[in-house]
């Protein structure tokens, strides 16, 4: 769970770069450049494999923890024990639901044109889907948009607990470094769903 929750999170990373070009002035010839090149490089289609089996193993470890734990309570206490369980922990498995309901709706929009398997409009010359013109709609429509933003947030709250407890997972539980394992990962919940975020506000907003 830890180490397919970090490698998730370098990906996200690279998707932020890759999606950021999205804002360049240039008509969405980066950015199309960028998922043309996705969509034919044979390493990054192996990658693809990875990550989708990343993907899936993380829900599902994630669903038989959830699990294990509500096993081992099947009767709930009468009064809510008080810990010092951090509260995002308590409530990772729905913000974990909620961001898959977001991956569901992203290939739909994204990966199933690809494959053919939606229909698209937007066609190049070249037959490949216009991905740029893809996400122009996509993200003028003020209801996508906003969807969008709520759905980041989310994620944001996700990976700021999710972060720490990889490293605390993986026996990195110092009190001379904890404090920066923290921080860093506050700064990364914030800076990277953020990233994604700015997309849709200026499509909306600024274009």
């Amino acid at each position: 769970m830890a180490f397919l929750g970090l490698f998730l999170m370098v990906f996200l990373v690279v998707h932020l770069g890759i999606n950021l070009c999205l804002l360049r002035s240039d008509g969405g010839a980066w950015f199309n450049a960028a998922a043309h090149f996705m969509g034919t490089n044979y390493i990054v289609k192996v990658f693809e494999i990875g990550l989708f089996g990343g993907v899936i193993f993380h829900i599902l470890i994630g669903i038989i923890l959830q699990i294990q734990n509500w096993m081992s309570r099947p009767v709930r206490y009468m009064v809510t024990n008080k810990t010092d369980t951090p509260f995002l922990s308590k409530y990772m498995i729905y913000t974990g639901g909620i961001v898959f309901i977001f991956l569901i709706i992203h290939f739909i929009n994204f990966y199933f044109i690809k494959l053919g398997w939606v229909s698209n409009p937007h066609i190049s010359p070249e037959g490949e889907p216009e991905f740029y013109l893809i996400a122009q709609e996509l993200f003028m429509q003020p209801l996508y948009s906003f969807l969008y933003i709520a759905l980041f947030i989310v994620l944001g709250f996700h990976l700021n607990h999710a972060f720490q407890a990889a490293w605390q997972t993986l026996g990195v539980n110092h009190p001379q470094y904890n404090n920066c394992i923290s921080r860093f990962g506050t700064f990364y919940a914030i800076i990277v769903p953020l990233g994604f975020i700015i997309i849709p506000i200026y499509f909306l907003f600024i274009r």
